[in-house]
């Protein structure tokens, strides 16, 4: 798959939190298809030890076709304003905002033939290569009745399916196959696992994205900044929502997303994401008295 490669340069004046909530907004969609959760973690990417972003859900997950299409710039498969996320253009801004490279490992059950798709968004490759389109390498898998396993699945020859394979063990956090396989393990009948690697580092050299300052949140670098010179002004400043949101995923999502399905949990690095109405933080309520009249109907009070 080619595209051209000025689609690419990521928006870096964006906000980082609204790139991770596109990716939420695709998971909280496939509710339709049977997803229960979206796993939002720290991934370590084994080559390197670096520290990379992993959202997995357990949706439906992408046939070949869909995965191709989610990946491809100018495609947006949102069916009506229901659908918040459903793989539109915010996908690859998002995730090449976040990082240079993405990896997406796909399952599918669509027309009861199982599939198994992986795909590489790279700016890394692309940029060492010299590449002047986007080539986005894809392998796809078959399950086969016969074995019961998975097969490679040729959508045009053997040649291509090696050299995308090629391409996928030498330019993602996973050096083989059999590596490239596993990440299928814990991912069930269906799904979807995105991880985001080689993540942007800030001006002062920092990694945006800081994953150890709270084991239970994923922070924005540097964006904790010191309001009150007293320290216990300071402490309970830092800790109220309204500033939290700025730079805590937590914090964050609670308040984007108040009202998500009853059956639907958006986990944080392995704990539940609690909805937070701010409604609740106001220290001054007004009630405004409103009787609207509709058609020599009686006054209805609003408040």
């Amino acid at each position: 798959m080619v595209l051209s490669l000025h689609y690419l340069y990521p928006v870096l004046t964006s906000l980082i939190f609204a790139a991770i909530a596109e990716l939420l907004d695709n998971a909280i969609d496939e509710v339709n298809n049977g997803a229960t959760f979206v796993r939002v973690n720290k991934f370590t990417n084994p080559r390197d030890g670096s520290s990379s972003l992993l959202v997995q859900d357990d949706g439906g997950g992408m046939d070949p076709d869909a995965l191709r299409c989610c990946m491809s710039f100018g495609f947006s498969d949102k069916q009506s304003d229901a659908f918040i996320g459903q793989y539109g253009n915010g996908f690859k801004t998002s995730t090449m905002r976040l990082g240079a490279d993405v990896i997406v490992f796909t399952q599918n059950q669509k027309n009861w033939t199982p599939t198994r798709s992986i795909g590489l968004l790279s700016y890394t490759f692309l940029m060492e290569t010299g590449c002047d389109d986007v080539l986005v390498p894809t392998v796809d898998y078959q399950y086969d009745l016969t074995t019961a396993s998975y097969t490679q699945l040729l959508r045009h020859n053997q040649k291509l399916f090696s050299s995308n394979l090629a391409i996928l063990s030498k330019w993602s956090p996973f050096a083989s196959e059999a590596e490239l396989l596993k990440q299928f393990d814990d991912i069930g009948e269906h799904g979807t696992k995105i991880i985001v690697f080689n993540l942007w580092f800030n001006d002062d050299g920092d990694m945006e994205l800081d994953f150890n300052s709270d084991k239970k949140d994923i922070l924005i670098t540097g964006a904790q900044k010191k309001v009150k010179t007293n320290k216990h002004e300071k402490l309970v400043t830092q800790d109220y929502i309204a500033n939290r949101l700025r730079y805590s995923l937590r914090a964050y999502a609670s308040i984007l997303y108040l009202r998500v399905p009853d059956s639907f949990r958006i986990i944080l690095r392995g704990q539940d994401v609690e909805p937070h109405n701010v409604v609740n933080d106001l220290l001054y309520r007004e009630c405004v008295l409103y009787k609207p009249q509709i058609a020599g109907l009686p006054e209805v009070c609003v408040t």
